[in-house]
């Protein structure tokens, strides 16, 4: 059951997801919008500012009170995410540690890896117990178009930065893919040997199932956004079940590495 909380509390959910299961959501960056990417297909709606220096959004002891609030979690795990890219928080190590402490549930960050050359950063990652990376594009171009990074972001920057936190991070580490339109074999082929480069425990193939609003719309952190009879809603021509299923399946075969999409109801929800 969804416990009473005050429309501003950084706690939300539960969420149910095909990813991460039945979780709560923790919001690091507070009721406005931060991010260091700005993706076309963002279910937040136009992200209101974009940066990639960190600060401290809201204060480690406000997330505890709020978390406190949904006491006993009866939900399989808790999960860092919410309203821009969670890496931004300075406190994120702090609020990591103090979700598994309180909650005794595994805790998660879902991430568009754009901070990950930052040891800091790693560091602070390193102590959740599962990461979720984003890696939307293999081509520069087509990357830029979707996730519309902060200036100087670059792929290859990317691609270190995640090579980077392999190599110390002991947790689940998944690589989170968003398909717009069916990849053609060269980028299939390429993807397939950056995942044998960086052998993820999981790879996880996706589509934009979800309406972008034209505005920032803090409900849609969770599963029931509350838009406005005003909003203007874009929504994308997402890929079918079978196509998604395909490229999961090769690219599993060719990686031995496990790939999973979402079940077809997901897809027509």
């Amino acid at each position: 059951m969804v416990q009473p909380h005050t429309p501003m509390s950084m706690v939300y959910g539960p969420v149910q997801s095909w990813r991460f299961g039945r979780s709560l959501g923790i919001d690091p960056i507070g009721t406005t919008s931060v991010c260091s990417y700005n993706c076309v297909y963002c279910q937040l709606g136009h992200i209101e500012r974009l940066q990639s220096d960190r600060q401290c959004f809201v204060p480690t002891e406000q997330i505890h009170q709020d978390l406190l609030a949904f006491a006993p979690w009866d939900v399989d795990a808790i999960t860092l995410s919410g309203s821009g890219e969670p890496t931004l928080a300075l406190n994120l190590g702090e609020i990591i540690t103090m979700a598994q402490q309180v909650t005794q549930r595994p805790v998660g960050v879902l991430t568009n890896g754009s901070l990950l050359s930052d040891p800091q950063v790693q560091h602070d990652l390193g102590q959740a117990d599962a990461v979720a990376v984003k890696l939307d594009a293999v081509q520069p171009t087509l990357w830029g178009r979707i996730n519309r990074p902060v200036a100087p972001a670059s792929l290859p920057e990317l691609w270190d930065g995640i090579q980077a936190f392999r190599q110390s991070y002991k947790g689940h580490l998944a690589i989170q893919t968003m398909v717009l339109s069916p990849w053609d074999e060269a980028s299939q082929a390429t993807y397939v040997q950056l995942m044998k480069a960086i052998a993820p425990d999981e790879i996880q193939i996706n589509t934009p199932t979800r309406a972008q609003p034209d505005r920032h719309v803090l409900s849609a952190r969770g599963n029931a956004p509350n838009y406005s009879p005003s909003d203007s809603l874009r929504r994308f021509k997402f890929l079918s079940f079978d196509v998604l299923q395909q490229m999961s399946d090769r690219i599993q075969a060719a990686t031995q590495i496990p790939t999973r999409c979402p079940e077809p109801d997901l897809l027509t929800r």
